[in-house]
């Protein structure tokens, strides 16, 4: 090609991209243009600090919006009609509310059905921190429709989704690396609970416990900042009913410690019970029960609209009721059932808050298992207070009378919240900044942490996350198995093999030898399938030898390899077979075809490339 050819071409090359990146630049919005050139001018500390404003500004507007609508609906259906109307809405809205959810996932979100926390730290793990941008509006919309008509859930859980993805896909846009994208993604889901509670330390604490586990940081500003904003929005647009929000409570007395202890343990039961339901739950729908998708959330609808006009405790998020029995108003969980028409007696309260307590952990098992969207925040604060109501009325039945009833309302949501979802220090900030009870941080540590280590006794790992950790898809505590656990298989086995017939002779191995650059053989029978190995320790002896060179078989001078690596096996799995078989490079079969070889070298080097990309520093 001529010099003159050769400047035409690249004049063209440039002249494309220049035209390319116009084109670019005009079908950008207007904002997206202006934060482009912010990014451009600032550093890296200060856009991600703006970076956090903006995440959290939308994550908590998000949020807001939807506790707005939710609480609005539950307001008039609790308030504002008849009981007969009630009656009628508790029958069908929370049935509706689950089959159209499940309706909407298969028409319009093509049946995705990851949701919750599990997603996050799924996409964290294993997806890089990339949420696909329908989760930016797909959790809220469907959590609006399960919870907003009666499900029995939380919107915490889709909250925070939505603000993860909105955090990671501002990274994505912006083209920020992992560290940076990671960091906006907590920021997001920190804002999203920030304003569901209007707490701002809660929501850093979620992130710090739940969704960076394993993952390093040093540089939080972005969650304080998001934390921040969504906690600002949640004061300033939320009204006071709407808010997580307590007045009423009594001073710490430290004589009432063994009451905060035995409520710790009872907590710790009563989450177990609560993973142990949910278990069941998720078993009969998922594996079970071999019905179609609707079918199940039909099922699901039926029972979690008998469940609310039995106990309309159980209808919705549940937070008025909590706060009536937090302002000692017990009797006011009766008025929308049909214990309004008997006489209200003590020991009717205590039936009617048991069953309510027992049956919360049902019903949100159900509405979530069977089509519906939510998640177990609400849920567990919701049980956890009425837990902590039944064990003071069971306190005055037998003759007790100076017991803190509203504290122990408060401090047993901490309590069942901290053994249901793992997250100690979350809950407790989070019951103290909604009651600003900073005065009960010490039974709320008591009952919470009794409760978290309970359930860490009966496992290890959160069972919301248990198969997903076993599996390798989420990170645990252990930061250098994290790490490990995202080297693929695919990208590590070495393909470009020598193979020779198991009925071949030394001299073509010789041959063989001469043309690679290996010193490992695969030998392989007349199927091409697997046999064994020949190293270059196994022909040294004898590779000097002509004479041998047409007497002596491939047959002869193979053997078995110390161990065989399979396509199933986890990386953990493959390290151990390296060190039980002192090998350096071992065959990787797949029913007896041989896929190529694995070697310590490349695990090496994967994993010192990812640690520089997923580690600090």
């Amino acid at each position: 090609m001529s010099k003159f050819n050769r400047l035409r071409k690249y004049h063209s090359f440039f002249r494309f991209k220049k035209d390319f990146e116009q084109y670019s630049l005009k079908s950008a919005k207007s904002y997206e243009l202006i934060l482009h050139w912010l990014h451009s001018k600032m550093n890296r500390n200060q856009f991600l600090l703006l970076s956090g404003i903006l995440v959290g500004c939308t994550a908590g507007l998000a949020g807001v919006i939807l506790k707005s609508l939710v609480h609005y609906i539950h307001y008039v259906i609790t308030y504002k009609v008849h009981f007969s109307t009630q009656l009628f809405f508790y029958i069908v809205f929370p049935f509706l509310g689950i089959v159209l959810t499940t309706l909407m996932v298969l028409w319009f979100f093509k049946g995705q059905s990851r949701k919750g926390i599990p997603a996050i730290l799924h996409e964290i793990a294993r997806n890089s921190s990339f949420i696909p941008p329908v989760k930016m509006y797909s959790q809220v919309v469907q959590s609006a429709i399960t919870v907003g008509l009666g499900g029995s859930a939380g919107l915490e859980s889709p909250i925070a989704v939505t603000g993860a993805a909105l955090g990671s896909n501002y990274a994505r846009i912006y083209k920020l690396g992992y560290k940076e994208r990671t960091l906006l993604l907590a920021a997001g889901a920190t804002a999203g609970i920030a304003a569901a509670f209007n707490a701002p330390i809660a929501g850093m604490m979620f992130a710090f416990e739940i969704l960076l586990t394993g993952v390093v940081f040093s540089d939080f500003m972005p969650l304080i900042v998001a934390a921040v904003c969504g906690s600002l929005l949640s004061k300033i647009i939320l009204q006071e009913e709407a808010l997580f929000h307590f007045e009423s409570r009594v001073a710490f007395n430290y004589h009432n410690v063994p009451y905060y202890i035995v409520l710790g343990i009872l907590s710790g039961f009563y989450a177990r019970y609560y993973v142990v339901i949910s278990q069941k739950v998720e078993h009969f729908f998922h594996h079970y029960l071999k019905w179609s998708v609707l079918q199940r959330a039909i099922l699901g609808g039926i029972l979690v609209s008998a469940l609310c006009v039995a106990l309309p405790p159980l209808f919705g998020e549940g937070y008025t009721s909590v706060k009536a029995l937090a302002a000692g108003h017990g009797e006011a969980i009766l008025q929308n059932s049909f214990f309004r028409y008997l006489p209200i007696q003590s020991w009717m309260l205590l039936v009617f808050t048991g069953c309510v307590c027992l049956l919360k952990a049902f019903a949100a098992s159900v509405t979530i298992q069977s089509g519906g969207n939510g998640g177990n925040f609400a849920p567990s604060l919701f049980a956890g207070g009425f837990l902590g109501f039944f064990f003071a009325m069971v306190c005055q039945q037998t003759g007790l009378t100076d017991i803190p009833v509203t504290n122990l309302v408060i401090v047993g949501m901490a309590g069942v919240m901290a053994g249901v979802m793992y997250a100690p220090l979350t809950a407790i900030f989070l019951i103290a900044e909604s009651s600003s009870g900073y005065d009960l941080f010490i039974p709320l540590m008591i009952v919470s942490t009794i409760s978290f280590l309970m359930a860490k006794w009966f496992s290890p790992i959160s069972p919301e996350i248990k198969e997903l950790a076993k599996d390798g898809k989420v990170f645990t505590h252990a930061h250098d198995k994290n790490i490990l656990l995202l080297l693929k298989m695919d990208d590590l086995i070495e393909k470009d093999v020598q193979t020779i017939s198991i009925n071949a002779t030394l001299r073509q191995i010789i041959e063989l030898v001469k043309e690679g650059s290996r010193n490992i053989i695969a030998v392989v029978n007349e199927q091409q399938l697997f046999e064994g190995i020949i190293t270059l320790d196994d022909i040294r002896p004898i590779m000097f030898n002509p004479a041998l060179y047409d007497n002596i078989t491939v047959r002869k001078l193979m053997h078995a390899p110390p161990a065989v690596v399979s396509l199933k096996d986890d990386i953990n799995t493959v390290i151990r077979k390296f060190d039980t078989a002192h090998a350096w490079n071992l065959p990787v079969v797949q029913d007896k075809q041989l896929m190529g070889f694995i070697s310590k070298s490349s695990i090496l080097n994967k994993y010192r490339l990812l640690l520089q990309e997923y580690s600090e520093g």
